[in-house]
């Protein structure tokens, strides 16, 4: 790699990350006393509430308000898995936008209570294998918005690519900072059909597979994963395919490791469990299970829709990218789900989430 360009590659990756959303932290709209009448209080990922303070073509909050005469009267984003739980614990919400760990948590603690689908309109659109990963006892628990998954990219001009084994094995390899990159890690043993349920054994297996990298990074922000190809300072990374279209934008062409299977997740809309009055919900519901909103937030976060008719105009290529219409690529993505604690598989009892958090920490200090 030619170092010269690399400031400017860089720079230019980090343009274009910014220009989504994904990047710039979205000023809250000014909040006043909340009524249970007319409003509502909704805690998110930044940029998946968009009400225009970071960009006037994403202000779906403002044109919601518009057109339904219900009031955002609380609106509060976070940028980490971590952050929203501990918002979660701190007060309650009318409709929350969940990742699949903290929605099997509010199932279960009861922080949010079951969707009616025949409320929702174009429910049944909604991709089918996403429906089932935010319903319990025969319950939808969630209107399943965005979704993407994991492939391993490489940096060509300075390595080969190798296979899923071999790259977890390399050095100047950098890996998402989250407990279920151990999923990603069990998907080597080709035994592993689920990898968020996995033994004892199985999990000192995977963590221990991990150890021993000095040389290797975790991100936090997909910048650090953009910024380490542009400056050749990574031969590897943990990605999404929105990030390779955005390194070969940039003129990086990297390529993505060959797998079996990759590892997913799906973000959904939930609502809680304390709204009694939830005529403005189910119409925020009903407007982000629309094409256009899920379109627009595509376009704007890099992940694909749950709708597969928002699958036109500006998300299609990032529809594209993750194969969102075509079946057989969903069919090779193991999709996210808490690591439970009382699955029984031949080998074994399940650990759960707490289990693999604590060797996560371990492997990542």
């Amino acid at each position: 790699m030619d170092l010269r360009r690399a400031p400017a590659l860089a720079l230019a990756a980090l343009a274009m990350l910014a220009g989504t959303g994904a990047a710039t932290p979205s000023p809250k709209p000014t909040t006043s006393p909340t009524q249970r009448d007319g409003t509502l209080q909704i805690l998110a990922y930044r940029g998946y509430a968009e009400y225009g303070g970071t960009s006037p073509q994403a202000n779906w909050t403002g044109t919601f308000e518009k057109e339904t005469g219900c009031r955002v009267a609380r609106l509060d984003t976070v940028s980490t898995p971590e952050e929203m739980a501990a918002r979660v614990a701190e007060r309650p919400y009318d409709v929350i936008a969940a990742d699949p760990v903290l929605a099997a948590s509010m199932i279960e603690a009861k922080q949010v209570q079951p969707i009616d689908t025949a409320e929702i309109e174009g429910y049944d659109d909604l991709l089918e294998p996403l429906r089932e990963l935010v319903s319990d006892s025969g319950k939808s628990y969630g209107v399943p918005f965005l979704w993407g998954y994991h492939e391993f990219l490489y940096d060509p001009e300075r390595v080969k690519g190798g296979d899923l084994g071999q790259v977890l094995k390399a050095g100047r390899v950098m890996l998402k900072d989250s407990p279920l990159t151990l999923a990603d890690a069990a998907l080597v043993d080709d035994a592993v059909d689920r990898p968020f349920e996995l033994t004892a054994t199985q999990l000192d297996r995977v963590a221990e597979g991990l150890e021993g990298h000095e040389d290797r990074t975790y991100w936090k922000n997909p910048l650090d994963l953009i910024k380490g190809f542009a400056t050749g300072s990574i031969d590897y990374a943990q990605a999404t395919p929105y990030h390779r279209l955005l390194l070969e934008k940039a003129g990086k062409k990297v390529k993505a490791v060959a797998a079996r299977k990759a590892t997913g997740w799906a973000d959904s809309w939930m609502l809680g469990s304390g709204v009694t009055d939830t005529g403005c919900a189910y119409l925020w519901l009903n407007r982000m299970t629309d094409p256009d909103s899920q379109r627009d937030a595509a376009a704007w976060l890099g992940l694909a829709p749950a709708n597969t008719k928002a699958c036109k105009g500006r998300a299609k290529p990032v529809c594209e990218a993750y194969g969102a219409t075509r079946s057989p690529r969903l069919d090779r993505i193991a999709f996210a789900v808490r690591p439970p604690g009382d699955c029984r598989p031949p080998e074994g009892e399940c650990v759960d989430y707490a289990t693999w958090t604590a060797r996560w920490r371990e492997l990542a200090k």
